[in-house]
C-alpha cells in the first residue's frame, strides 16, 4: 500500500476517534484547539499554582531528602539518628574519652545502617521518586500554555475569569508532548497522601487541596485511558505513528544519606578531638612561654603558605612546631638551660662518665639545632638556595607541568628536613629531661650517688639549685609534650 495513502487513512481514523470522545478539546476539520482544552488545564493550574511557588527550590533541597528518609524510620531509629548529631556527640564527649566515644558512635552507626533493609530502601526511594514526578508535573509551564488561549491571563491570579479562545492547535503541540511525558506517571494508586504529609511538614502548610488533587488524578487517568492528547498530537502533527516517551525517575537517595550521616559524625568526633588537642597545646604553650602567640621563623611561615595554596600545593606543614623550637632555643635553652648544663657538667663531679656524657651529647645536639634552624630558614628566603628555586618554579608553574613537579619535590624535601629537626630536638630533650629527673632524685639522696660534690656545685650559683632544676625539668617536660603532637603527625 502507498505510505501516503495509509497515512491519510490513519489520520482519518484518528479524527473519527476524536469526534466520538466526550472530551471536546479539538476541532479535527480545522486543526483547532478549543476553549474546553484550556479550561481542563486551567482547573489543574488553579490547584497546583500555589505549590509551584511553595516548592520552587524543593528539587535541590537536601532538607526535603532527609525528611523523606527520616519520616519513614521507627522512633527508636530516629533516636539513634539524633545521637549521631554533633550536639549529642558533644554532650557525650563531656563524660567520655575520645576512644570510648568513637567506639560508641561506631556501634550506633552499625545499628542505624542495619535499619535500612531492602524493603525500607525501596519505600524511601519510591517516595522520593514520587516527589520528583509531582515536581515535574507542577513545573510544567501551564501559564505559558494557557496564555496562548487568553493573552490577557495574569499569572497565578485565580480570581480572574479567563476568556479562552479557539486557537491553531499547532501552537500547543509541543506543550501537549511535554505533558504526555509526565501523564503516564500520575498514578491514582501512588501514595499521594503520604507525600503530601511530608510536604506539609516541610513547608508547615498544605501544598495542595487534597480532595481537589484526587479529582485531578481521576481526570488525568480518564484522558490517558482515552488517549485524548496522544490522538490530538498525532492529528495535529500529521504523525499517525507518534508514541509519547515517558521516563520514570529512578533515583537512589539512601546510600548518599548514610554516607553523609557517617561522615558528619566522624567529622564531629574529629572536631572535638582537634579542639581538645588545641586546648592542650594552648595550655602547654602558656606553661612554656607564658603566651600562645609564637612567631619566630622568617620564611618558613603561614604567610608563605598562602601563595602555595593558590597553586593547590600543601606548602610548609611544620610552621608551628618550628616556631616553638626556635623560640624555646633562643628564650630558654641558650640561656637558662645552658647555664644549668654548664653548672652540672663543668662543676659537677659525676660518679659515672656515661651519664654525664649522654647529657652533654644531648645538650650539644640541641644547641646545634639552633644554628641548623637559622640556616634552614635562610635558605628559603627569595635569595636563598631553596627560596630562589621556589620563586623560579612558581613563576613557571602556570605553563610548565614540570615546574609543579619540581615544586612538590622541593616542598617534600623541605618538610622532611623540618620534621627531622623536630624529631632530633624532641629525642634529645627527652634524654636531657630524663637525666635531670635522675639528677633531682640524686640531690635528695644521702649519700649522693650520681653527683658527689653538690655542696661545691651550689657555691657557683645564686639560685636555689633544686628549684632551678625542677623548673627547667618541668619546662622541658611540657615542651616535649608539645612537640609530640607534631612528631606523631609526621
Amino acid at each position: 500500500m502507498d505510505p501516503e495513502r495509509e497515512k491519510k487513512r490513519l489520520l482519518k481514523d484518528i479524527a473519527k476517534s476524536l469526534k466520538k470522545q466526550k472530551y471536546k478539546f479539538y476541532k479535527t476539520n480545522s486543526s483547532e484547539a478549543l476553549p474546553a482544552l484550556a479550561k481542563f488545564f486551567f482547573d489543574i493550574y488553579k490547584i497546583i499554582g500555589p505549590a509551584q511557588v511553595m516548592l520552587e527550590h524543593a528539587r535541590a533541597s537536601n532538607v526535603l531528602k532527609t525528611l523523606i528518609i527520616e519520616n519513614s524510620l521507627p522512633q527508636e531509629i530516629r533516636e539513634i539518628r539524633q545521637e549521631l548529631e554533633e550536639e549529642a556527640i558533644r554532650k557525650k564527649a563531656e563524660t567520655m574519652d575520645t576512644k570510648a566515644l568513637a567506639n560508641d558512635l561506631r556501634e550506633k552507626m552499625i545499628n542505624f545502617y542495619a535499619s535500612f533493609k531492602g524493603d525500607k530502601v525501596k519505600e524511601i526511594d519510591s517516595t522520593y521518586n514520587l516527589l520528583t514526578i509531582f515536581l515535574n508535573f507542577i513545573n510544567l509551564d501551564f501559564y505559558f500554555f494557557l496564555k496562548k488561549f487568553d493573552s490577557g491571563l495574569p499569572e497565578r491570579d485565580f480570581v480572574y475569569n479567563p476568556k479562552f479562545e479557539t486557537i491553531n492547535a499547532e501552537y500547543i503541540s509541543d506543550d501537549l508532548k511535554d505533558f504526555l511525558e509526565v501523564l503516564p506517571l500520575m498514578s491514582r494508586s501512588a501514595d499521594w497522601d503520604g507525600l503530601f504529609d511530608i510536604l506539609k511538614t516541610y513547608k508547615e502548610a498544605e501544598i495542595v487541596n487534597r480532595s481537589a488533587w484526587k479529582k485531578i488524578i481521576r481526570n488525568l487517568e480518564a484522558v490517558e485511558k482515552e488517549q485524548v492528547f496522544e490522538l490530538m498530537v498525532r492529528h495535529i502533527d500529521k504523525a499517525p505513528y507518534y508514541k509519547p516517551q515517558s521516563y520514570p525517575p529512578n533515583e537512589k537517595i539512601v546510600e548518599e544519606y548514610l554516607n553523609k550521616v557517617k561522615t558528619q559524625s566522624e567529622l564531629s568526633v574529629q572536631k572535638i578531638l582537634n579542639e581538645r588537642q588545641n586546648k592542650k597545646v594552648d595550655q602547654l604553650l602558656k606553661a612554656v612561654f607564658g603566651t600562645t602567640a609564637i612567631s619566630r621563623m622568617r620564611n618558613y611561615t603561614e604567610k608563605e603558605n598562602l601563595k602555595f595554596s593558590k597553586k593547590m600545593l600543601g606548602g610548609y606543614i611544620y610552621v608551628r612546631p618550628l616556631n616553638y623550637i626556635k623560640a624555646f632555643l633562643l628564650d630558654y635553652f641558650k640561656r637558662d638551660i645552658k647555664a644549668l648544663m654548664d653548672l652540672l657538667l663543668v662543676r659537677g663531679k659525676w660518679s659515672t662518665n656515661l651519664m654525664s656524657q649522654q647529657l652533654s651529647e644531648a645538650f650539644h645536639t640541641v644547641m646545634e639545632v639552633s644554628d641548623k634552624l637559622i640556616s634552614f630558614d635562610e635558605t628559603l628566603a627569595d635569595e636563598g638556595e631553596r627560596g630562589a628555586r621556589i620563586k623560579q618554579y612558581m613563576g613557571r608553574s602556570e605553563k610548565d607541568k614540570n615546574a609543579m613537579v619540581a615544586l612538590r619535590k622541593i616542598l617534600k624535601e623541605t618538610n622532611e628536613e623540618a620534621l627531622g629537626l623536630i624529631q632530633v630536638t624532641a629525642q634529645n630533650l627527652i634524654v636531657i629531661g630524663k637525666s635531670l629527673k635522675l639528677v633531682l632524685e640524686d640531690y635528695d639522696k644521702k649519700p649522693h650517688e650520681l653527683i658527689t660534690n653538690w655542696k661545691e656545685v651550689e657555691q657557683y650559683t645564686e639560685k636555689d639549685i633544686k628549684t632551678n632544676i625542677t623548673e627547667i625539668y618541668k619546662r622541658i617536660y611540657y615542651f616535649i609534650q608539645l612537640l609530640q603532637f607534631y612528631v606523631k603527625k609526621g
